[in-house]
């Protein structure tokens, strides 16, 4: 299979997928314009030509640390010439994900359970490693969850004999929409817990120490 990340994205394109995140895609011709999802059927959109300035701050302003946040600024309108364009735009949008998206799909993403990230955490995040299973599921559900958390879904489980209880299954379905909507949605993966829940698990430990 092709290593071509354009390539790959042409392909889920053809095959009808509308969505990512929380953006729609419209091919028009051989351009295509991107959209908040919200704003679909809407004719009073911004024209922008910037996604990184889109891609930085939420309605209010404020910088979003984490892009796969369902916090995506709404109003605009985004043209781009080509899938070349395409593809550079979704990764200032959601970064890495179509490559990881095509790992996946060639056998070659292989997800990291959350004690096996919080093993190699040292210094000020070494406590993370006594997180207790149920206070990591509480701690997932509340920041992984889609509404209001990350759209990603996730690929890992706490332990080998331990899911995660807390969210519904469908964040686990990389065939399921993240946010739920009418569009087939190219989904955004997540492999390993990334660094802002080990900064929440240093949270829980120290708050239940203290």
């Amino acid at each position: 299979m092709s290593r071509d990340i354009s390539q790959a994205l042409a392909r889920w394109l053809d095959d009808d997928f509308r969505q990512i995140g929380e953006i729609a895609i419209e091919p028009q011709g051989e351009n295509f314009e991107l959209r908040h999802y919200r704003d679909v059927g809407r004719d009073d959109l911004k024209t922008h030509t910037d996604a990184r300035a889109l891609a930085t701050c939420d309605d209010a302003g404020n910088f979003r640390p984490l892009k796969s946040a369902p916090t995506l600024r709404r109003g605009w309108s985004l043209v781009l010439a080509g899938i070349g364009e395409l593809h550079s735009a979704l990764d200032v949008f959601y970064p890495a994900m179509l490559g990881t998206l095509l790992s996946h799909e060639r056998g070659e993403l292989f997800s990291i359970l959350l004690r096996e990230t919080l093993a190699r955490q040292s210094g000020m995040y070494a406590v993370t490693k006594k997180i207790t299973d149920e206070q990591a599921d509480a701690m997932i559900g509340d920041l992984c969850k889609s509404d209001g958390g990350c759209l990603k879904t996730i690929l890992w489980r706490i332990a080998p004999d331990r899911a995660v209880t807390s969210l519904p299954p469908e964040k686990f379905d990389p065939t399921a929409t993240q946010p739920p909507g009418a569009a087939r949605t190219i989904p955004l993966l997540c492999s390993e817990a990334c660094n802002l829940l080990v900064a929440k698990a240093r949270e829980v430990v120290k708050r239940a120490q203290a």
